[in-house]
């Protein structure tokens, strides 16, 4: 009897997602306590070894030590291996294994896989894996070799190369991550604000990896035949390009043109303007001080990550699809529609509800966490809000707080870069897994909104 309910209960692809982020990090926070893998004698604190190994894994980039000095190559690797495994998600790489060992991946495995890449249908599903993977290799490998003129010459050949291949993978990623601190501790890319090869080709790997695996794959199929495309990649791109060019354009006008960057050149200004609207949608690295900009910068900094990248990529976030179906909704209820549309599609009312749900569940999260930094700290709610975005949307950039924050604010970050990276509806439909067929509803009966 207890066989046969034990065989009946099988985990959900939501509770088969977060227990694999879950192993990772566990793994990860016990290489990151061993003794070598730190720069000095000793293993790191367990505190320190778990926000990493969750930052990494859920491709964040916030650090309560600098990685450069702290880790050591052993530790540095550890860390580059999270960052990959997950940039990819951890369901991704199991089914990469299984195929390398020939086992056959049964129907559970592709329901899985087809959640963790948000896949619109479970056919093609394991030829989408490997395009994944495929693409992933070439890009990262494009990225490293490009960086390669620039970090040689600075550091030689050896490091040269460790860099540009921890820099290429981090930034496609999304991750954040840095080696720079051998330059200043925690200064991230602030020493390259100049440098126009490290700014477009970080900015290039970060949207490439932020614009999502469904959306490559259009454009692999389509070329420039546009029409052809999904409406979800049509958002993609098109909301991408917004969020890119709109808060560049103000931070260029509205921030960089103040007395305080007076010493930067226009040419500086204008990339630091892209790369602070790029990366700030999930990449995590920053080419300017950031506590330099004004609190408007920072909320709108603070709004950009909360919307994050697009679905099924290496970016976190709301997604831009969420924001996208949200706004389009808006825009049908001023004019008394009984849809939202977008490029000539309807979006069915369930989509709409999702987004909402998931609009609602990330404010709660961010606002929580922020109030909580805030009273923990005793610190002004701006730079505890920055944080917590930056959390749950696993952004990673910052205004230099985390080192210094209390063990109870560390763990509160560590709970929201897991969430923001699993996904808050993915943690609610692993605890309620169990469907409950309704088989009669409550009276209904109207309430006054707005």
């Amino acid at each position: 009897m207890m066989k046969n309910r034990w065989k009946r209960r099988r985990l959900s692809s939501s509770q088969i997602i977060m227990l694999g982020f879950m192993g990772v990090i566990a793994l990860g926070t016990i290489l990151l306590m061993l003794p070598f893998a730190r720069a000095d004698a000793g293993g790191a604190p367990f505190l320190d070894a778990l926000f990493t190994a969750t930052s990494a894994t859920c491709v964040t980039g916030l650090i309560t030590q600098d990685t450069a000095t702290y880790w050591s190559a052993f530790g540095q690797t550890v860390i580059l291996g999270l960052i990959q495994i997950g940039g990819l998600g951890v369901v991704t790489v199991a089914v990469f294994i299984t195929r390398l060992s020939g086992r056959k991946i049964g129907l559970m495995q592709r329901s899985t896989m087809q959640e963790a890449i948000a896949a619109p249908q479970m056919g093609g599903i394991i030829r989408m894996t490997g395009f994944i993977l495929r693409m992933v290799v070439i890009i990262e490998g494009i990225g490293a070799l490009a960086l390669l003129p620039v970090l040689i010459p600075e550091f030689g050949v050896g490091r040269g190369i460790w860099y540009a291949v921890f820099h290429s993978i981090s930034s496609f990623c999304n991750a954040g991550f840095d080696l720079m601190g051998i330059k200043e501790p925690y200064s991230s890319l602030t020493s390259y604000t100049g440098s126009a090869a490290v700014n477009v080709i970080v900015m290039l790997l970060i949207v490439v990896g932020g614009i999502g695996f469904l959306t490559w794959d259009d454009v692999k199929r389509n070329r420039l035949h546009l029409r052809r495309y999904r409406m979800q990649s049509k958002v993609v791109l098109s909301v991408t390009c917004l969020l890119i060019v709109l808060p560049a354009v103000y931070f260029y006008f509205q921030e960089f043109g103040k007395s305080a960057w007076a010493d930067m050149t226009t040419g500086e200004k204008i990339f630091a303007s892209f790369f602070q609207s790029i990366t700030t949608r999930t990449a995590g690295y920053n080419t300017v001080d950031l506590t330099k900009l004004t609190q408007s910068g920072q909320m709108i900094m603070i709004l950009l990550m909360l919307i994050g990248g697009s679905p099924g990529s290496t970016a976190g976030g709301m997604k831009v699809t969420t924001f996208a179906v949200l706004f389009a909704t808006a825009i049908a209820v001023f004019r008394r529609r009984p849809n939202a549309h977008i490029f000539g599609r309807r979006i069915p009312n369930d989509t709409a509800h999702y987004a909402a749900t998931v609009l609602v569940l990330y404010l709660s999260l961010f606002l929580a966490g922020g109030i909580f930094i805030g009273c923990a700290e005793n610190m002004p709610i701006v730079p505890a809000l920055f944080e917590a975005a930056s959390a749950i949307a696993t952004v990673g950039v910052t205004l230099g707080i985390t080192p210094d924050l209390c063990v109870a604010s560390k763990i509160v970050l560590i709970i929201l870069m897991f969430l923001g990276r699993v996904g808050g509806m993915t943690i609610v439909y692993a605890a309620l897994s169990t469907k409950h067929p309704y088989v009669s509803e409550f009276p209904q009966e109207k309430i006054m909104v707005g």
